[in-house]
């Protein structure tokens, strides 16, 4: 498959957002808890989830609606993960159960259920964190976290899956950009 720049430039139009985005307000996203009951869901599970899911910060209602969807993972969600863990201090009490709780989260994540990054869906991504870089004016390693935003929203709007996460608003200024996707927020 070719990348095409020109062609990702002229669908998210990146010289006409010279303003910085506001946060829509939250009435006016898509929040969890009008899902509930419903199903069967799937959804693309943002970092933050298994963070929150790890520490056990899910309101349980929350925690059983993700216990009976069809869940997808990213690679570039899997690979923060993974930067995390290999970040912690080994030396702390807490970094073997941290090491073994991802370990085995890894081990369970069945193949057919980690969604491929297309090279296109790179070049997209990468417009996307650029404008919303300058935009926004964010520093470098914010436009490194918009990039990986970019990547999953975009990974699950090419695969029709909702994505589950509590970064409201970097989702939302990606979405303001590309709005073909979808995504479902949560507040711990």
């Amino acid at each position: 498959m070719r990348s095409d720049l020109a062609a990702a430039l002229r669908r998210f139009k990146p010289e006409k957002r010279t303003a910085q985005l506001k946060p829509r307000p939250a009435e006016n996203l898509l929040d969890w808890t009008g899902l509930e009951g419903r199903a069967p869901l799937a959804l693309l599970l943002d970092t933050t989830v298994y963070i929150h899911r790890a520490a056990g910060r899910l309101p349980a209602a929350l925690q059983t609606l993700i216990d009976g969807a069809l869940l997808f993972h990213s690679p570039v969600a899997l690979a923060e993960l993974a930067t995390g863990v290999a970040n912690a201090d080994p030396a702390r009490p807490e970094w073997t159960a941290l090491r073994d709780h991802y370990a085995a989260l890894f081990t369970a994540v069945p193949v057919s259920r980690v969604m491929s990054v297309e090279a296109q869906t790179w070049i997209d991504a990468g417009v996307i964190a650029g404008t919303l870089g300058r935009a926004q004016g964010y520093q470098p390693h914010q436009r490194k976290e918009c990039l990986n935003d970019a990547l999953i929203y975009l990974t699950a709007a090419k695969a029709g899956v909702p994505v589950l996460t509590a970064n409201r608003d970097d989702f939302d200024f990606i979405q303001q950009i590309a709005s073909a996707g979808v995504f479902i927020h949560y507040t711990i």
